[in-house]
């Protein structure tokens, strides 16, 4: 049985309201916690070392969304920082051509795992799983295994620009709402979400999924890319090892936004309040002194309950 657009907006504004709730009550938590929690400082602090985490989530709920998933995000990252990187300091190339660069190379590799996915047929998680480790072995050979350190080359993007929160902060939002936009007001959003609900009901309205899967990879890839410049930028040099894992945080948030593994169901700002929960989360728990391994137990089961109140709230909606 479908939902009405009544039920399903107050579906949506439930969601807004508990993803809300949940940061609003982590932030009071660790303010109780710890007296220099609640400062400018922190969130400033959380607000700059987002945007990249942001980025390739913004990619990834479109992903999840076609009941697909891309673990080689981080890699990509890698690759696409280390293809820019090589083109500043051994080409001598300037910014801009070295930056477009980097965001190619990120497009390259998405359209190269959604393309053989779809073309043979494979599931995506084995594609991208093997493109991990292509791509990641692929960024060792571009930097000759060493950190390539590009200086202020392309700093400008975690430059302060407001209250000291950098511009790649504010690029990220942008294409938050650029994102839920594509996904809710066009036609290929329209597409993206029958394919995950139901893709053999999109054939037989003569729809070809193909090219908007291997589209959705793509730009998934180039989101990569930009998350790739924007890591660069922070530190001011490309390292192979960048992002290593990081996919397992782009997919916890997507996940902790709502988004369904099954397909078919998401949307990029709540996508944007999972990231703000596991920034708060992480910040949080360095902030009251948790050791590392405790943070991860911790986390995991954050996510694992976020999918569980998610799943039993859709079943009530249904």
């Amino acid at each position: 049985m479908s939902t009405s657009p009544k039920s399903s907006t107050s579906s949506q504004l439930g969601t807004y309201l508990g993803l809300s709730a949940v940061l609003v009550g982590m932030v009071v938590l660790f303010s109780s916690l710890s007296e220099y929690f609640f400062s400018a400082d922190t969130f400033v602090a959380i607000a700059n070392e987002i945007p990249a985490l942001l980025v390739m989530a913004i990619g990834m709920t479109f992903v999840l969304i076609i009941a697909g998933i891309d673990l080689s995000v981080g890699s990509v990252l890698a690759l696409s920082a280390a293809a820019t990187a090589n083109a500043i300091l051994l080409w001598h190339w300037s910014v801009l051509p070295a930056a477009v660069l980097g965001l190619l190379v990120g497009l390259l590799c998405g359209a190269i795992t959604g393309g053989i996915a779809v073309m043979w047929r494979l599931p995506s998680f084995i594609v991208s799983l093997g493109m991990l480790e292509a791509v990641r072995g692929g960024a060792y050979v571009v930097t000759d295994s060493r950190t390539q350190y590009v200086g202020d080359a392309i700093s400008s993007l975690a430059l302060p620009w407001v209250g000291g929160v950098s511009s790649a902060f504010f690029i990220a939002v942008a294409l938050v709402v650029v994102g839920q936009l594509v996904l809710t007001k066009t036609v290929f959003g329209r597409y993206v979400v029958g394919i995950g609900t139901n893709e053999e009901a999109m054939r037989l309205a003569g729809i070809n999924p193909s090219p908007i899967r291997i589209a959705v990879f793509a730009a998934t890839g180039l989101l990569a890319g930009l998350a790739g410049l924007m890591q660069s930028a922070r530190l001011e040099a490309a390292d192979p090892n960048a992002g290593t894992g990081i996919e397992l945080q782009v997919i916890a948030a997507v996940v902790i936004g709502g988004t369904s593994l099954m397909g078919g169901r998401g949307s990029v700002i709540n996508t944007f309040f999972g990231v703000l929960i596991i920034a708060v989360l992480e910040a949080g728990l360095a902030q009251i002194g948790v050791s590392d391994p405790s943070k991860r137990i911790i986390t995991g089961c954050v996510i694992v309950v976020a999918v569980i109140i998610d799943t039993v709230r859709q079943r009530r909606v249904k």
